[in-house]
């Protein structure tokens, strides 16, 4: 095998950018399909749990502004370390009450699964290459 260090920097880049497209999608599809999400959090086994936390429409928006924030940030790597720890709180309670117990769901459940993965990374070792963390630590 090859030594393919020297693309460290830029898998750091490409890493970050594929990563974060699927909570600026996600959170986009928050508001362009809010009615469609909310039936499906209303169908879902554990759905009612959300409702503890407030009214499902506000609980939407709330989720779809952190999700494509959230992205954006991961994205340019900025404030990473934060970044996905909030990504990954607010992954929880969608995983459980919509994800888990639903035997439809076992695809989406292991994508979120390594959804955590990939923010545990983020946590851990932050945005790397290219980033505006890094920017910012230079300066």
């Amino acid at each position: 095998m090859p030594n393919l260090e020297r693309f460290g920097p830029i898998s750091d880049l490409a890493f970050r950018g594929l990563f974060s497209l699927i909570f600026i999608v996600a959170g986009f599809g928050h508001f362009v399909q809010q009615e469609v999400m909310l039936a499906r959090l209303e169908a879902a086994p554990l759905g009612d749990l959300a409702t503890l936390f407030g009214p499902p429409e506000l609980l939407m928006t709330l989720t779809g502004v952190a999700l494509v924030v959230g992205g954006l940030s991961l994205a340019f790597g900025f404030q990473a370390h934060w970044v996905a720890a909030g990504l990954f709180l607010t992954l929880i309670p969608i995983t459980v009450t919509v994800h888990v117990g639903n035997p439809g769901h076992t695809g989406p459940l292991f994508k979120n699964v390594a959804l955590f993965g990939g923010l545990l990374h983020f946590l851990v070792r932050g945005a790397g290459a290219y980033s505006l963390d890094r920017l910012r630590a230079r300066a």
